[in-house]
């Protein structure tokens, strides 16, 4: 089994946590000079993810088409991890809409 994808995919999902949680705001509540800004981040992921998409649904197609330069292996290992960074990603929405309802009821 072909676990490279698998790993970079872990590799580029490490570092883009890294990413978010290293940005520091300065005093004005403005991000700081170097520091990474949020939204950004968020939309690399999605874009990636949606990439990820694309690319399992071309090669999903070319298969189908009868393309004879992909095999079924291929294919399925691209569905897969196109599915598992989607999965991730609704989890992290999840993640951001229990976080901004916390943050909407508190007490101030």
């Amino acid at each position: 089994m072909d676990t490279k994808g698998i790993d970079q995919m872990l590799g580029m999902l490490r570092a883009t946590a890294t990413q978010a949680s290293g940005g520091v705001t300065g005093a004005q509540g403005a991000p700081a000079a170097g520091a990474t800004d949020f939204a950004q981040v968020l939309k690399n992921s999605i874009e990636q993810v949606n990439q990820a998409q694309q690319q399992a649904d071309g090669m999903a197609a070319n298969f189908a088409a009868g393309d004879g330069n992909g095999n079924l292996h291929e294919v399925m290992i691209a569905l897969q991890k196109a599915n598992v960074s989607f999965q991730e990603m609704v989890q992290v929405r999840n993640k951001l809409v229990t976080a901004y309802h916390d943050v909407m009821n508190m007490q101030v």
